[in-house]
């Protein structure tokens, strides 16, 4: 893989003077126009918050799009071209942003790099493995290695907070003109995040709250901020797709043991897990609902003013049916101990 890349760097080397224009768009772009180049919607959407009334005036690229998964993604030559030009380039900086650090040593980009990892610091938590999780092949020989750390960092309204004060730090040194623009944005945007973070607290408060997911689990921060005890198939990052016997057993009988109305599924996934476990528990009657992780928004979701905002209140309606009235009584609070 890293020798392959190494080919493409250098063939971006040799275009980037004559221009090599992704199909269907302008082979130049104006050299007075801000780029900025994300790899994540989350990102995009941000920078795009933050630039305000200036997002039709900056050119702001999403290279993540059409369902591409940040854990199989990889750059094309247009792709390290657009990041090579930058401004500016956002990435997660986690284990699948493995190439990122050729990309950025090789062609010496002009621009600025903001690691969303890094940025966090402190926030960012190892990947969490929970009881009657699937594990995978060879897991239990590298149980004691090195630390895996959850990448699924903007699943947190409290990392965004963070994020994006970073962000707009960076725009207004990039852009000091529009400082004040851009830092009454952030101000704005901040208060809307506070906002429904304090609605994702009211709604987790009580009684303890409890999530079981038949798919994959990137919503680690989510649980971290707001106590939740979660259940899962699968690691976040996992890229398995078949349960075993015991794993399905274990989490049917656990959502019939707590009660639980619902059984989660993650944004891209065929739900086949899901069903049947909610087939196999002692009621069968749990609907199965999706939690979105915002790592399938597609052009056309964009196009249709998707959102970063737009989708944690969407989560937050699902949470309030997954916490609905069966889960009442079925857990005794501290209090009650």
């Amino acid at each position: 893989m890293r020798k392959g890349l190494a080919v493409l760097l250098i063939i971006v080397f040799m275009l980037s003077a004559g221009g090599c224009g992704q199909p269907g768009a302008a082979a130049e772009t104006s050299p007075e126009r801000l780029q900025i180049v994300c790899t994540i919607f989350p990102i995009y959407d941000w920078v795009k918050e933050i630039l305000g009334e200036r997002a039709d005036e900056v050119e702001v690229t999403l290279l993540m799009k059409n369902g591409a998964d940040l854990h199989s993604y990889q750059p094309t030559l247009w792709d390290m071209k657009k990041i090579a030009e930058a401004d500016l380039f956002l990435y997660v900086g986690g284990e699948s942003d493995f190439w990122v650090e050729d990309v950025l040593s090789n062609l010496e980009g002009k621009g600025h790099a903001l690691n969303l990892v890094e940025i966090l610091g402190y926030r960012v938590m190892e990947e969490m493995h929970l009881e009657g999780m699937q594990k995978r092949p060879g897991e239990e020989e590298h149980e004691h290695g090195e630390a895996e750390y959850d990448e699924h960092v903007w699943l947190s309204l409290r990392n965004a907070k963070e994020a994006c004060q970073a962000i707009a730090e960076t725009l207004c040194e990039l852009e000091e003109k529009y400082a004040g623009l851009y830092g009454e944005n952030l101000r704005v945007y901040k208060e809307k995040l506070e906002a429904l973070d304090r609605e994702y607290q009211k709604v987790t408060k009580e009684p303890e709250p409890v999530l079981l997911f038949g798919d994959r689990f990137p919503f680690r921060y989510l649980a971290e901020d707001y106590g939740l005890t979660c259940y899962a198939a699968f690691a976040g990052c996992s890229a398995e797709t078949e349960a075993s016997f015991s794993t399905i057993a274990f989490l049917a009988g656990k959502a019939g043991e707590l009660k639980l109305p619902v059984i989660l599924s993650i944004d891209g996934s065929d739900q086949k897990i899901s069903r049947t476990i909610a087939s196999n528990t002692s009621t069968r009657d749990q609907k199965v609902l999706v939690l979105d992780s915002m790592q399938s928004v597609s052009e056309d979701d964009i196009e249709n003013g998707e959102s970063y905002l737009g989708i944690m209140e969407r989560n937050l309606e699902v949470l309030k049916e997954a916490l609905g009235p069966a889960m009442i009584g079925t857990r005794h609070t501290d209090t009650e101990l």
